[in-house]
């Protein structure tokens, strides 16, 4: 994977800082034109100088997470769009900056209001280059993955993201009737993940959903081993083992296998509720 540059990691939150500080800052320079209240043109001022520093540091961290990111298929125009809507905003907000220092520096001739005036105007076009510059960067990050476990650069990181895409790729398959497909992606977060009990329920579920296969699916639930401090992956290796039980025709062993969960927990409705289904009393 490319090198992530020293500032990447922490571009989420340098760019939301920004973002709150400019928008803030134009508002109360809004505000401040009235001359109602006081405090407004000073805070505006601060926010506006602050935020303009952090959209700089937004666009550096942006520009050394951008690597990894626009190699991902399909995602190099999304990083250009976002990238340019971010250059826009950032000139946008230097000459805000220039106007409220020339407004500083007009204030003993008692004409800072035509550079406060400016400011406000130049602030909300910038607001509104900073709603396009978040709406691409929202877009490459939820529509295109961008960032999505490669922002540290941490190998592990890159694991979870591929069980995502797995993960909800066989939701998708299976809701459009693909179940063999599903069965397949699952089976190869299986495989890659072979220690984890929660992602070997799943591929035992998978045997039962998309191949309809009790048999396979008790098989694979017997070989898995749920911590006892686990009570939610408990509940669900039993709720799982009793649905392939009923699909085989084992509806006694089905209920039997709820029935020593259910009386571990007797307030877990969902236990209650199956097993009430099986036809438990």
């Amino acid at each position: 994977m490319p090198e992530l540059g020293p500032l990447a990691a922490l571009h989420p939150q340098v760019v939301h800082f920004a973002m709150a500080l400019l928008v803030v800052g134009v508002l109360l320079r809004l505000v401040s034109l009235s001359g109602k209240l006081a405090f407004t043109g000073p805070a505006a001022l601060a926010l506006l100088l602050l935020g303009t520093g952090a959209s700089l540091a937004a666009m550096k961290s942006g520009s050394d997470a951008h690597g990894p990111v626009e190699r991902i298929p399909g995602a190099r125009d999304q990083v250009a769009d976002h990238e340019r809507w971010a250059g826009f905003t950032r000139n946008l907000f230097l000459l805000v900056t220039l106007a409220e220092l020339a407004g500083l520096g007009l204030k003993r001739w008692r004409k800072e209001k035509l550079a406060h005036f400016a400011s406000a105007g130049l602030g909300v076009i910038g607001l509104v280059c900073l709603l396009k510059t978040g709406q691409h960067g929202g877009r490459l990050v939820y529509a295109h993955a961008g960032g999505v476990g490669i922002r540290d650069g941490r190998p592990e990181d890159v694991g979870r993201l591929l069980l995502a895409g797995l993960y909800f790729q066989a939701q998708v398959d299976r809701k459009a009737g693909r179940s063999e497909e599903a069965a397949l992606l699952i089976e190869l977060a299986a495989k890659r993940f072979g220690s984890d009990a929660e992602i070997q329920l799943l591929a035992a579920e998978s045997q039962l959903l998309d191949r309809k296969d009790a048999t396979a699916a008790l098989s694979a639930l017997g070989r898995i081993t749920v911590p006892p401090d686990k009570r939610r992956l408990r509940a669900r290796h039993a709720m799982l083992t009793a649905d392939a039980l009923a699909a085989s025709g084992q509806k006694d062993g089905a209920r039997a296998a709820l029935q020593q969960l259910l009386a571990e927990y007797p307030d877990d409705r969902r236990i209650r509720r199956k097993f009430e289904e099986l036809g438990g009393r």
